[in-house]
Formats: structure tokens, sequence, C-alpha cells
């Protein structure tokens, strides 16, 4: 079977943008993969779906690579996995990368900050020298050579809320110039940084769109014209989920049932997960026990 990393470094070298739904667990990634070619794993959501608290550090490596491994083996996408930091030193971004090899995912995004680390549209963010930043980028290329594997690793900068547009670009030369495949620059905040972050760096780029974020919200194909080779939605789906839950959650409250909320039947949602399939191994190997 194709390497992960490879099938979504063709989609990033394809002439059309590669779009990235976000996926908060198992169930919503496989309904990305249902549209896309591609799939993102937000360490925001990941966070929200798991402990159902903020993206401020409190997800560790082993959940998030757990929950990693349990996304992957739901959809047949590549999957670009949120590695935050790395978790540490040299040593653990190595790790880290190594056990989301392991875990089956085509990409990981290693980014900047000082830990613990913040969602990338939150302020007083802040971001480690230059030495350490490519250290991390340097770890994970190393690490990904080592297993000769073709994960895409995502070097991602947040300097520009703590340090300034031109700091951003220049962290993200210096993360380029360390390995990475792709240059993330975290939350532009006009349509100008978005212009000038697609076209700073030879290698391709990626844009990050939140609902209510610091960034210009745009489709994918306003980005795509801008320049930019990726873009991810990585909160539209826990957003909308939220919403969703929420509303059926308080029909039944009120109205004592939910008929009024639009939910998929029982039956669509056994045809969605493949249980029929299940059934039917089961009677298999019941057959052969009479």
């Amino acid at each position: 079977m194709t390497d992960a990393g490879t099938r979504l470094r063709e989609n990033v070298d394809s002439d059309d943008i590669t779009v990235l739904p976000g996926a908060f667990d198992a169930l919503s990634a496989r309904l990305a993969s249902e549209r896309f070619d591609a799939v993102f794993t937000s360490g925001f959501g990941l966070s929200a779906s798991t402990l159902g608290l903020p993206d401020l550090g409190f997800l560790d490596r082993t959940a998030n690579v757990d929950r990693v491994d349990d996304i992957v083996k739901a959809c047949d996408a590549p999957v670009v996995a949120d590695a935050d930091t790395g978790y540490g030193s040299a040593l653990n971004v190595r790790r880290t990368v190594g056990d989301m090899i392991d875990a089956g995912a085509g990409g990981v995004i290693i980014e900047d900050q000082v830990a613990p680390k913040r969602c990338g549209h939150m302020d007083e963010k802040r971001v480690v020298g230059d030495d350490e930043a490519r250290t991390r980028i340097r770890a994970a290329v190393d690490a990904r050579d080592e297993a000769d594997s073709d994960l895409v690793i995502v070097g991602r900068t947040d300097a520009r809320e703590p340090q300034g547009m031109g700091s951003a670009v220049e962290r993200g030369r210096a993360l380029e110039e360390a390995g990475a495949d792709v240059i993330f620059v975290e939350a532009p905040e006009s349509r100008e940084e978005l212009e000038r972050t697609a076209t700073a760096f030879e290698a391709p780029t990626f844009a990050n769109m939140i609902e209510g974020g610091k960034t210009p919200y745009m489709s994918y194909d306003e980005v795509e014209a801008l320049g930019f080779d990726v873009v991810v939605y990585p909160l539209s789906s826990l957003l909308a989920y939220t919403r969703a839950v929420r509303d059926t959650y308080d029909a039944l409250a009120d109205e004592g049932e939910t008929s009024s909320v639009g939910k998929l039947s029982f039956n669509e949602y056994d045809d969605l997960i493949g249980a029929d399939e299940y059934r039917e191994t089961a009677k298999e190997y019941a057959e052969t026990n009479k």
C-alpha cells in the first residue's frame, strides 16, 4: 500500500490546492474522508473531544498519538497530525514524529511556540529562539529519514502575534532551511499579510481558516487564488457538532424528545459505519462453531 506521506505529497504537489477538513475523532475523520483527499487532526479539536478542555497544552503526546492512531484506522485519506511543539527537546520531537509515523500519519505539524503552547488564534503567545525552532525541524526530518518514511513535515511559526509579520516570514524561512516540506505562518491578520505569506517561500505554503479567528476567513478557491498550496478548516466540524449536540440536548430537556432536531436515521448511521460488514463476518465465525 502506498505510504500515506507519499499520497499526501502527491496532493500537495498537484496543481490544485489541498483542502484539509479538521477531524476531532474517528467518526468525523470517516465523514471527512468521504469528500476530501486528506484529513487534519486539530490539537484544539482533540483537546476538546478527548478532555473537554481548551487548547492550552493539556493534551499530552501519548493521548495525541492514540487519537491519531484511531483516526488513521477510521479513514482512507492520508492524515496530517497536529504535533504541537513536539512535546519537549529534540529527543522528544524525534519520539513524537516516530510515533506519528507508526500511527500511520501522512504529515505532521511542528510549531515554534514555547511550551505549554496555546491555540494559534489566541493572544499572548510566545515563541522559542531561531536555533531551537530550527532544531525541532531538523530533529523531525532526521526521525522521518531514519524511519525511511515519506512523512510530510509542516513547519509552523506563531511569531506573527508576538513579533510581527516580518519576524514571522524570517522564521518561516529558517524552518524552510532546516528542512520543513511545507511552511505554515499562523494567524496573518489581513489579506495583504496572507498574500505575503503565500509568496515568501520556495516551499509549498499552508493557510489556516478559522471562523472568527484572527485571519480573514475565505473559501478555499480564494485561498488558492492567493497562491497557497494547502488550506485547513480545522474547527468547522467541531463547532457545528457542538451546536448540533447542544440543540439536541435542549430539545430533549424542553420538549421531552428530539424529533425536532435534524439527524441521521438509525439505518443511515448503521450504513455509515459499515455495521453490515461486521455482522456478516460475525456470522461466518458463528457458522464454524455449529
